[in-house]
């Protein structure tokens, strides 16, 4: 018999990656992300939705929404600026899913939704959930801070900030 603790099972073993592997899903979302927008930019890596051109400069919504995917996902990429980044990809696409994909069908199988809907809730999950270990954001952050400093109100009415 093995000397754990109680309920150290494989579960609790595979709790010690989900800092990396947040870190990886973050960094892989985001470079698919800056590759659509590399493709819709520049006409590069096949190209806006695989036609080999670029989207005209300034045509809303294409060119705007290929600058967002590549300033974002270049920054979510990085994890500088994470959760405002991933906050604003995450709407693009929720745009993206609700005003291209939504009004030919409800379901994404059957209007061609998938991958905005797939990337929209990827980068919410990546805003709420943080950038993870192995970001600029973690590198940048004071040391002996783990997160946003939280206001803390004593009994004897005095603020601390934590």
């Amino acid at each position: 018999m093995r000397d754990e603790p109680i309920g150290a099972g494989p579960a609790m073993r595979l709790d010690r990656f989900c800092g990396p592997v947040l870190s990886l899903f973050r960094a892989v979302t985001g470079l698919l992300f800056l590759f659509h927008g590399l493709a819709s930019m520049f006409g590069v890596l096949g190209g806006n939705r695989g036609t080999g051109q670029a989207v005209e400069f300034g045509a809303w919504p294409g060119w705007w929404a290929a600058l967002v995917q590549l300033v974002f996902g270049a920054l979510v990429f990085a994890g500088l600026l994470t959760r405002l980044g991933a906050l604003i990809c995450s709407g693009s696409m929720a745009y993206a899913y609700f005003v291209v994909h939504q009004p030919d069908h409800l379901l994404p199988l059957l209007n061609g939704g998938e991958l905005a809907a797939l990337f929209c809730w990827s980068f919410f999950l990546v805003a709420v959930l943080g950038p993870g270990p192995w970001a600029l954001d973690a590198l940048l952050r004071p040391r002996g801070r783990s997160g946003p400093a939280v206001a803390v109100v004593a009994r004897d009415g005095r603020s601390v900030t934590r």
